[in-house]
């Protein structure tokens, strides 16, 4: 099975985390960005990372790819089956795949991927609004649901705690931590999902990247 794009993007981070928790082996070929080969163009026809190719089958977006791999390989079982923690579930995978990441964006686009990797100005002041008034909503939020079990649905891992963790990598390597004072439950949840070895072992290289590529850019380091 081969996923093009990148593990610095949440949505390919969020596929190879889900995948590695099933035990399975993905390979992560370069795309995205308006690179990559025709296979990726064939699997994800408008570009979009990332996209998915296990033999015959094609598909794009992270929420299809999961949805198959579940489907295909339902041991152990990361999407619940019973309805209402499904519906849990699914709701925190749109919470991070829309709201988180819209914010996440607005960020790590501005502080990295339009100055480090487009090499075109950012606007900054955009990504700062961003970290002051849109993430406190979504933290409050976290801080409040998250259980003592320290997973989101079912008192086990699913689905939304790799969904909703995935982003907030992304966010650390930018100068944006989330704040252990104001949000101790939330801290404790990330760390321990994204210590899996299933996250773990990306997060190390795609920080490595991200300082190797001149890190992030702020009102106080240019570009």
């Amino acid at each position: 099975m081969i996923v093009y794009g990148s593990t610095l993007s949440p949505y390919v981070r969020k596929v190879t985390a889900f995948a590695a928790e099933k035990g399975l082996e993905i390979e992560v070929q370069p795309a995205g960005m308006g690179r990559g080969s025709p296979e990726f163009h064939a699997a994800s026809p408008f570009g979009k990372m990332p996209g998915f190719r296990d033999g015959d089958f094609a598909i794009s977006d992270s929420t299809a790819i999961v949805t198959y791999l579940e489907a295909k390989y339902p041991d152990p079982n990361l999407i619940p089956l019973a309805p209402e923690a499904r519906a849990r579930a699914i709701w925190f995978e749109e919470f991070a795949d829309t709201l988180i990441m819209a914010s996440g964006a607005k960020i790590f686009g501005n502080r990295f991927v339009v100055p480090r990797v487009l090499k075109r100005e950012a606007d900054l002041a955009t990504a700062d609004a961003a970290e002051r008034d849109e993430l406190p909503r979504w933290l409050d939020y976290l801080e409040s649901v998250i259980p003592q079990s320290g997973f989101l649905v079912e008192d086990r891992l699913t689905i939304a705690d790799i969904a909703v963790a995935s982003p907030w990598a992304n966010l650390s390597y930018v100068g944006c931590p989330v704040d252990c004072d104001r949000y101790p439950r939330t801290v404790d949840w990330l760390n321990a999902i994204l210590a899996r070895p299933s996250f773990a072992a990306t997060i190390e290289a795609d920080r490595a990247m991200v300082a190797a590529m001149g890190g992030p850019v702020s009102a106080a380091a240019p570009a």
